[in-house]
């Protein structure tokens, strides 16, 4: 079932994560480039001036059964983060290939990245990358945020942390720390609600983002499964391959690794 809450938030609170994303950027700098004396990569481009904007119809699922077998869940970019499965004790930070504004990506996914991105902008679209990777701290500090902006709604605290956890996960819980996450959204609509699914970046993307090894992490009726409230902007990599059969199968990451 889709959920109309609108993501609002009172302006100082905005403001407070603005400030922390930006410092999460700023924090991860250069030193998560390479550590090899390779040329850095190039940031990705979103200033370019949007040309006419052209929508195109989401990926419909199909009901056939998978018919190959699916890679090893335990491949780096199969890893499963969510409220059941944190991080790994044995995880380290990736490493990272920093983008515009300083946002930064697992560098394995940056070429893949840059090519939807591009193919995006070449199809006349504006996407735009607002979050990335984040830091065990920045992750904390947001999660708490999204738990005062409940305490001041009038909840109890153990159901402020509760309704937190369904759109900011709990710290070692979210994707994003992994490096393999961004959020992606129109430039003309940038906004974290529900209407982000009809503007003509995310129509695109839900359409093609398997081409390119990517999945809409949470679908709209997922949530039951996923934990995570209805998020038209999250996309997660997977490699092409899986990407291709969950998008295809109307699956979420959950189905698709219970399925080998």
């Amino acid at each position: 079932m889709k959920t109309t809450r609108r993501r609002t938030l009172p302006l100082p609170l905005l403001f407070t994560l603005s400030l922390l994303l930006f410092a999460a950027g700023m924090g991860v700098g250069w030193s998560g480039a390479s550590a090899y004396d390779q040329p850095a990569p190039q940031p990705l481009d979103i200033s370019e001036p949007a040309l006419a904007a052209v929508t195109l119809p989401p990926l419909q699922p199909s009901a056939a059964p998978l018919d190959k077998p699916s890679p090893a869940p335990d491949s780096w970019n199969l890893m499963l983060v969510n409220f059941g499965h944190a991080l790994p004790d044995s995880f380290s930070i990736p490493d990272l290939a920093r983008l515009r504004n300083g946002h930064a990506v697992d560098s394995r996914i940056y070429p893949a990245l840059q090519a939807m991105m591009d193919d995006a902008r070449t199809a006349g679209l504006q996407p735009l990358i607002c979050s990335s990777y984040r830091s065990q701290d920045t992750q904390a500090q947001l999660f708490e945020a999204e738990v005062q902006n409940w305490l001041a709604r009038g909840c109890t605290q153990q159901d402020a942390q509760r309704q937190a956890a369904m759109w900011v996960a709990r710290p070692g819980t979210s994707e994003h720390q992994t490096g393999l996450a961004v959020d992606i959204v129109d430039t003309s609509y940038q906004i974290l609600d529900e209407g982000q699914e009809n503007t003509p970046v995310q129509q695109w993307l839900m359409a093609h983002c398997a081409e390119y090894g990517f999945i809409l992490r949470y679908p709209t009726d997922k949530s039951e499964i996923t934990g995570v409230g209805y998020e038209p902007w999250h996309y997660r990599y997977v490699g092409v391959e899986a990407a291709r059969e969950i998008m295809a199968n109307g699956l979420c990451l959950e189905e698709y690794l219970a399925l080998t």
